[in-house]
């Protein structure tokens, strides 16, 4: 049955979202951040860890975001959600107990499935109680849970694992998520396209249209459609996979700044999560905010924010990783707060751009061929791009990043001004 959310309400799904997508993340990205221990005990090396953090984790994460963005239009979402956090938690727990490279393959493909379940239906859900306008803002705060929780696996990292050891963070983290699954099946599933139906003073999605609900084969055969005759959507779904490789970027800053910068383990992990949590939970909300005002103001007005962003930041990611270890410290952490404000500005602005081209027409669809496509790109490659071929003290890998960072910046625009055919 579906159910109307009050304004209040929707502001608690989206706090209690954005706690499940900060747990997603510290799953997530855990196992890059305890290289060091598990190349101690279980022999393993870097391009190995990066696998297990790119293409090994992304080979289902890929397939099933696409699927469950179908799933997300059709299921009951928080059902959905609740079934991909178990299945998530009890494979981060059974982590904990692997001995080789094989026991966690086998753990993190089955975790990949798991945790493609929550950004399709959660976005999803935050559409649906979130009017268009606002909806910028929702997505970003949202996305902040990836700041969020990439900050908490950093100091999970340098502090905790050294004294509990690498093992017992895998089975807290997963005992943890396995006590929220019944909270997720009490989220009561909103009416699909409530925010429209409040403006519009219409039923968006009547019995009728449910009872006339398209097959999967049909529902592709729609999207791709789509994406012909929509050459902005299409711009703007290549733009959000180009501009996702520089936070991947950031997957191995731990052990670079070690390597090459000169902290220890644990100085990287404090500084590394103080910065990049403020700086990225303040930039998610604050893109989303910034950018609902320049949609409000401008045709294209998203897609134009997210030029401005790379334009003002890209010089400061260039400085963060090519500035001299001889530079004064307060220079490098400037340019480090602002590259990691900027590199997560993106988020909210670009997934809710992704439903504002076509509220109607299967929007969570797309919205999964756009995470499957994204995620692909930007942890497979460059993740294990920079674990197989890590080269201290010349940072290639972050010269090409800004480049595509360029590239991002031409597809947005074009994006912003391509029309939208129908």
């Amino acid at each position: 049955m579906d159910h109307h959310y009050s304004s209040r309400k929707a502001y608690g799904l989206l706090f209690f979202l954005t706690l499940l997508n900060v747990i997603n993340f510290i799953d997530r990205q855990l196992i890059v951040y305890l290289a060091p221990l598990l190349r101690a005990e279980l022999g393993l090396s870097l391009a190995k860890i990066a696998l297990l953090y790119g293409y090994i984790f992304l080979a289902f994460y890929t397939l099933m975001g696409i699927v469950l963005g179908n799933a997300a239009d059709r299921m009951n979402r928080p059902r959905l959600m609740a079934g991909g956090l178990a299945l998530w938690s009890a494979l981060t727990a059974a982590s904990g107990a692997a001995v080789n490279f094989l026991h966690l393959t086998m753990a993190r493909l089955l975790v990949g499935v798991g945790e493609a379940t929550l950004a399709p239906a959660a976005v999803s859900l935050l559409g649906d109680v979130f009017p268009p306008k606002k909806r910028a803002f929702a997505s970003g705060f949202y996305y902040a849970g990836v700041p969020l929780g990439s900050g908490v696996s950093m100091l999970i990292a340098g502090y905790i694992a050294p004294r509990y050891g690498w093992r017992a963070c895998f089975y807290v983290l997963g005992v943890l998520g396995l006590l929220l699954v019944p909270l997720v099946l009490m989220i009561r599933n909103p009416q699909r396209g409530q925010a429209e139906a409040a403006e519009r003073a219409e039923p968006f999605h009547t019995k009728a249209e449910a009872e006339a609900a398209l097959t999967t084969r049909e529902i592709y055969r729609e999207l791709f459609q789509t994406l012909r005759r929509m050459p902005a959507l299409l711009l703007a779904i290549l733009a959000g996979v180009i501009i996702s490789f520089s936070f991947s970027a950031s997957s191995m800053v731990l052990t670079w700044l070690n390597l090459e910068r000169g902290f220890t383990y644990q100085q990287a992990a404090f500084t590394s999560a103080s910065i990049f949590t403020v700086a990225g939970m303040l930039g998610t909300i604050l893109g989303g905010y910034v950018s609902d005002w320049f949609q409000r103001r401008w045709v294209g007005g998203r897609m134009w924010f997210l030029v401005a962003n790379v334009l003002c930041f890209m010089p400061f990611t260039l400085l963060f990783y090519t500035l001299s270890t001889e530079t004064p410290f307060y220079l490098f952490y400037v340019c480090w707060f602002f590259s990691s404000l900027g590199s997560t500005m993106w988020y909210g602005p670009r997934l809710c751009d992704r439903a504002g081209f076509d509220a109607r027409t299967h929007s969570f669809d797309c919205r999964g061929v756009f995470i499957a496509r994204a995620e692909f790109a930007r942890h497979g490659t460059r993740a294990t791009g920079i674990g197989c071929n890590w080269r201290p003290r010349k940072p290639v890998a972050r010269v090409v990043d800004l480049r595509l960072h360029r590239i991002h910046c031409r597809h947005s625009g074009v994006a912003g001004r391509a029309p939208l055919r129908h």
